[in-house]
C-alpha cells in the first residue's frame, strides 16, 4: 500500500488558523494527514474525527492512541452535526472535510474501487451498507446507468456504454473490475481509447458517488457544519472534481452574499452569514503536483462564520 499524502496540507492548516485551546472537526479521517497536524497544534483543545469506513477508524485510533484529546465516530458525515450534540458538543473552531476516496481505499484490491487491480466489484465506503457497485451495474435499469454515468462521470458514451453493459449482463453478471473495464473498452472508439488516461476512469468515478450517495448528502453536510461552527469558526472543503466543487462553490456564494435588488435605496445593515477566506480557488504549488499525484485535481475553498 502507498503511503498516505495528505493534499494542500499546509495551506488547509494555516487557513484554518488553528486555535490551541480550539474544538476541531476533521470530518473525513481516511490516513489521518490533516488529523495529524491539527492536533500537533492542540494544547487543550480537542478534535474529532469522523469516517464512515471502520478500516480509517481502526487507523486512526491507532495511530492517535496516545493523543487524549482525540475522538474517532464511526458514522457518515451527514450524522456528524447530531453525533457531537449527543455528546455535549454544540459548537467548533473549524472543520475540514476533503472529499472523495481516501488513497488507501483505492490501494486495497478488495474494496473494488480502482480500475488498476482485478476485484470483486464493491466500492462502498462503509462496508456495512447494502448498495455495492455489483448491484448498481448489474440491477439498475438502462435509463437509471445512462444517467449516473452522464451526470455523476460526465461521460458522453454513457449510452454506448451502457448498452454495452446490459448486452453483457444478459449472459452473465459483471461480478469484477476488470470485466467492467474490458466492457467500458468495447464501447469506446479507438481515437477515445488512444487518448491519455484510462478510459474507465468516468465510469468508475459514477460508480463510486452513486454507491456512496456522495453529492446527494454534501450540501446538506455542509449546511450543518456551517451550523456547528461559532462565530470566527472556519469550514475548508477540499474537493476532487467539478461536481462536488460545483456543490461547494455555489453554497458558499449564496451564503456569502446578501440579494438586494438592483436600484433599490436600502441600507444594508445585515451580514452574510459566512464570508470567504480565499476568493480565487486554492490548488497544488508545483513542488506538491511533483511529489503526489493525487494533489493535481485538489480545490481548496475556506470560509470564516460571521454570524449566528
Amino acid at each position: 500500500m502507498e503511503k498516505h499524502i495528505p493534499v494542500l496540507l499546509n495551506e488547509t492548516i494555516e487557513l484554518l488558523d488553528i486555535k490551541p485551546d480550539g474544538i476541531y472537526v476533521d470530518m473525513t479521517l481516511g490516513g489521518g494527514g490533516h488529523s495529524q497536524e491539527i492536533l500537533n497544534k492542540l494544547n487543550n483543545g480537542r478534535l474529532y474525527g469522523f469516517d464512515q469506513d471502520v478500516f480509517a477508524i481502526n487507523k486512526a485510533n491507532e495511530r492517535f492512541k496516545k493523543n487524549s484529546n482525540f475522538k474517532a465516530i464511526n458514522s457518515n458525515f451527514i450524522y456528524a452535526k447530531e453525533k457531537l450534540n449527543e455528546i455535549g458538543i454544540f459548537e467548533v473552531d473549524g472543520i475540514l472535510f476533503d472529499l472523495g476516496v481516501s488513497s488507501f481505499q483505492f490501494d486495497m484490491p478488495e474494496r473494488g474501487f480502482s480500475y488498476r487491480f482485478d476485484a470483486p466489484l464493491d466500492m462502498r465506503m462503509n462496508q456495512q451498507d447494502s448498495l455495492s457497485a455489483f448491484e448498481v451495474v448489474n440491477n439498475y435499469d438502462y435509463e437509471d446507468l445512462v444517467r449516473i454515468f452522464f451526470e455523476y462521470g460526465e461521460e458522453k458514451y454513457s449510452k454506448l456504454i451502457v448498452r454495452k453493459i446490459v448486452q453483457a449482463r444478459e449472459l452473465k453478471p459483471i461480478e469484477t473490475t476488470f470485466e467492467l473495464v474490458d466492457i467500458i473498452k468495447s464501447a469506446l472508439p479507438a481515437k477515445e481509447l488512444s487518448k491519455k488516461g484510462h478510459p474507465a476512469k468516468k465510469i468508475f468515478q459514477a460508480l463510486r458517488i452513486e454507491v456512496n450517495q456522495e453529492l446527494v448528502i454534501l450540501e446538506k453536510a455542509l449546511t450543518n457544519a456551517i451550523d456547528l461552527l461559532k462565530v470566527g469558526g472556519r469550514l475548508a472543503v477540499i474537493t476532487f472534481h467539478s461536481l462536488e466543487d460545483r456543490i461547494v462553490k455555489q453554497l458558499f456564494r449564496n451564503l456569502s452574499t446578501i440579494d438586494i435588488p438592483k436600484g433599490v435605496p436600502i441600507i444594508v445593515e445585515e451580514e452574510p452569514l459566512i464570508k470567504l477566506i480565499n476568493r480565487k480557488v486554492i490548488t497544488a504549488s508545483e513542488s506538491e503536483l511533483a511529489n503526489n499525484n493525487r494533489s493535481h485535481s485538489a480545490k481548496l475553498r475556506v470560509v470564516e462564520k460571521n454570524s449566528k
